[in-house]
C-alpha cells in the first residue's frame, strides 16, 4: 500500500515528534544521525536522546572516546536522560527530569557515566560544576567491532534494567532502577 507524499510526511512528523522528548535540541547529520532508545520501569518511563557517529575507519578507543578527559557521549547536541520518576544509576540517585549525559574513560577501562544537569546545550559545552555525579562502569570488550555508536535502555524487571554503551570494541554497562 502505498501513501500519498502529504499523508507519508504527516506520518513521518508524528513519529519524529512521539519519539522525542523535546528536551534535546535535534540535529539533521547524516553521519551522526538521531538515535534514541527507552525502557519503563514501574509505568514510569526513562528516556536517553542522542546522536549516533560511525567510526568510519577512526579510532574508537583512545581517539574517538578520548582517553583521561570527558566525552560528549555520541555527536552533536549533548546526550540527554529523561525521566519522569527518581532513578539509581549505579549508586547515584538521580532527580526526576531531564540531565545530561558524558562519559569519562581511561586506558585501563576505568570508565565513569557523568550525569550533570546542565541541559539544553551543545555536546562541546560541559561544565564539571554541574555534575549531579559520576558512576563507574563494567567495561568488556565487544564480540565484534561496532562501528555505530550505540546507548541501550534494557529492561531486565519492572523495576530495573541496565544502560549499555557500545562502540568500537568496547561495552560499558551501568544498572538503573527506580529510586
Amino acid at each position: 500500500m502505498r501513501f500519498p507524499p502529504l499523508i507519508a510526511a504527516i506520518f513521518l512528523t508524528a513519529g519524529i515528534a512521539l519519539g522525542a522528548t523535546g528536551n534535546r535540541q535535534i540535529t539533521s547529520n547524516p553521519n551522526s544521525p538521531t538515535a534514541d532508545t527507552a525502557i519503563s520501569l514501574g509505568g514510569h518511563t526513562i528516556t536517553i536522546e542522542y546522536n549516533a557517529p560511525s567510526a568510519r575507519g577512526r579510532k574508537v578507543e583512545g581517539g574517538l572516546i578520548p582517553f583521561d578527559t570527558w566525552y560528549r557521549l555520541g555527536a552533536d547536541a549533548a546526550t540527554t536522560l529523561t525521566t519522569d520518576v527518581d532513578v539509581m544509576i549505579g549508586d547515584l540517585r538521580v532527580p526526576k527530569g531531564v540531565h545530561t549525559l558524558f562519559l569519562y574513560a581511561t586506558a585501563n577501562n576505568g570508565w565513569k557515566l557523568i550525569v550533570n544537569n546542565e541541559t539544553h546545550q551543545w555536546g562541546l559545552g560541559y561544565h564539571q560544576d554541574q555534575d549531579l555525579g559520576r558512576v563507574p562502569m563494567k567495561v568488556s570488550k565487544t564480540d565484534r567491532f561496532v562501528e555505530t555508536f550505540k546507548i541501550t535502555l534494557t529492561k531486565i524487571n519492572d523495576r530495573s534494567g541496565t544502560l549499555t554503551v557500545e562502540w568500537g570494541n568496547s561495552k560499558a554497562e551501568v544498572p538503573i532502577r527506580i529510586a
